[in-house]
């Protein structure tokens, strides 16, 4: 997705870029509400993020002036007013969705691929999932049990949650942002060598003995469970 992000605080809006570029979507971005509403009439994004309290125009203004110019991308606000009615606010004034910051990314990911989905006429909720697969590898979510090629495997609770995270995205790239936030419920990089450590780890009981590996890394990336 093309993704503009219109947000005037420097850790919040490189916190955001860095997991959006990673996850594959090319961002514009602007530090204040002018700047950001020039660009969502002049770039055509897929989905728009705007802060709500911006220098120049605040988020809803720009909202309103897209709306009111027929612009109809579909609008994610973010803001630290949480309360009922300032986000009652938000969507009346044309925002499709709104995310209370402090946030994790994972969420705010989920919620524009949901809006990019519903802009784009995609299909409804799907049923709830309590089995995964991928080739002969599957894990049960109710009975929270692992086996491949029907042999058990045995997994501690993180190397569980670090699996099904993988594998509910089985054949795309996760990221170490949605690895940290997903699996360790960090929304910061920690700056340390815990994935690689648990990745290896699940590596050695997923793939030993299998002449098809189906955990790879891709550098400078993440992982990726696939079969060949």
């Amino acid at each position: 997705m093309r993704i503009l992000l219109i947000e005037d605080d420097p850790e919040t809006a490189r916190f955001v870029r860095k997991g959006l570029e990673e996850a594959g979507h090319v961002i514009d971005q602007a530090g204040d509400g002018r700047q950001g509403l020039l660009l969502a009439l002049d770039a055509e994004p897929d989905v728009i993020v705007v802060d709500r309290m911006l220098p120049g125009l605040d988020g809803l203004s720009i909202v309103r002036s897209l709306r009111a110019a027929g612009r109809t991308a579909p609008v994610l606000v973010l803001s630290a007013l949480g309360e009922v009615d300032d986000r009652v606010e938000g969507l009346r004034a044309g925002g499709d969705d709104y995310l209370v910051k402090p946030f994790a990314f994972a969420e705010l990911s989920a919620r524009l691929e949901a809006l990019a989905r519903r802009h784009a006429g995609g299909a409804g909720d799907a049923a709830p999932v309590t089995r995964l697969v991928a080739a002969d590898l599957e894990m049960d979510l109710l009975a929270r049990t692992v086996q491949r090629a029907g042999r058990p495997i045995e997994l501690q609770p993180r190397e569980f949650r670090l699996l099904e995270h993988l594998m509910r995205h089985a054949g795309q790239v996760v990221t170490r942002t949605m690895l940290l936030e997903a699996v360790w419920d960090y929304h910061f990089d920690p700056q340390t060598n815990v994935i690689d450590v648990h990745v290896s780890r699940l590596r050695r009981k997923i793939d030993r003995g299998f002449d098809i590996p189906l955990i790879h890394t891709v550098r400078g990336a993440g992982y990726v469970i696939r079969a060949p």
